[in-house]
């Protein structure tokens, strides 16, 4: 017996999580992609492997199951929150005109003032229920702002870092 998706919800919003814009690009599509994402975690260091969920009713689902798809994972630092809350909610609109936007190694668009990014080429794909977790294999990175904090999403809400007194951070 499964608990409802109210009940999951609820215990999930008190876990912490970093805030990454996923932007990708395949083949079969001429424009990139993009979509704010919170799923997302390390898998290997040999292979470098990471992994994002994708919900399948995304239109960037479609773009990630083309051919030849390719994704960037951008840490975003906490003051981009109008760039998380750009991807995640506009929908009529290019996402990409604001944000200063590069390319990466395999084509995938990459923030060039991320925190830090990683570039991608697919390794897996896995349907989990409502979404698809993508394997990617880590082809390229950079960390353009190594001394900044991340953003942070806890609670329904955004949030800061900040150190306790006494650490290191």
């Amino acid at each position: 017996m499964s608990i409802g998706s109210e009940q999951f919800r609820d215990a999930l919003r008190h876990f912490p999580s970093g805030v990454t814009i996923v932007t990708m690009r395949s083949q079969e599509s001429e424009q990139p992609h993009g979509l704010t994402v919170s799923a997302f975690t390390s898998i290997s260091p040999k292979p470098p492997l990471i992994m994002v969920a994708v919900d399948h009713r995304a239109s960037a689902h479609g773009v990630m199951e083309g051919e030849g798809a390719v994704f960037a994972v951008n840490i975003l630092a906490q003051d981009q929150v109008e760039l998380s809350n750009r991807f995640a909610w506009v929908k009529d609109e290019d996402r990409f005109a604001e944000g200063d936007w590069g390319t990466a190694v395999t084509g995938a668009p990459i923030l060039e003032d991320a925190l830090a990014w990683l570039d991608c080429t697919i390794y897996a794909r896995h349907d989990a229920g409502t979404h698809s977790l993508y394997i990617g294999e880590v082809q390229a990175s950079s960390v353009p702002r190594s001394d900044e904090s991340p953003l942070l999403y806890w609670n329904r809400g955004y949030r800061w870092l900040k150190t306790h007194p006494g650490s290191d951070g």
